[in-house]
């Protein structure tokens, strides 16, 4: 999609700071992180919401989470570390393509939110 924002990060027409890419996703650093670690992957192929997963692309989905363990070990986590997916305005999604906040670097409370 021509305007997300997303999109065209993965494009390169913004920058940001890579944490990893290939042909099927692209991970990089939230400019507001929450956590000492704070990353986001996402699909190069656009999906807006999590709402939006189906038979079609949910191999997109799987594949992110095949992908996250490998980032996370070529950064040196090795104590834990949580993937978060916001799915609508009312969850605080704010950007309309499915993505995955990985958070980690210190110990994350429970309940979330």
């Amino acid at each position: 999609m021509s305007d997300c924002l997303f999109c065209k990060i993965a494009a390169k027409e913004i920058p940001s700071k890579k944490v990893y890419e290939d042909d099927r996703v692209y991970a990089f650093y939230d400019i507001n992180p929450q956590a000492p670690v704070h990353f986001l992957v996402i699909p190069k192929k656009h999906i807006s919401t999590a709402m939006e997963v189906n038979a079609e692309n949910s191999a997109e989905v799987a594949y992110i989470y095949e992908v996250i363990p490998k980032i996370v070990r070529s950064l040196g986590i090795e104590d834990g570390f949580r993937v978060v997916t916001n799915c609508g305005e009312i969850a605080g999604q704010t950007v309309f393509h499915i993505h995955f906040h990985v958070l980690a670097g210190r110990e994350l409370g429970w309940p979330p939110g």
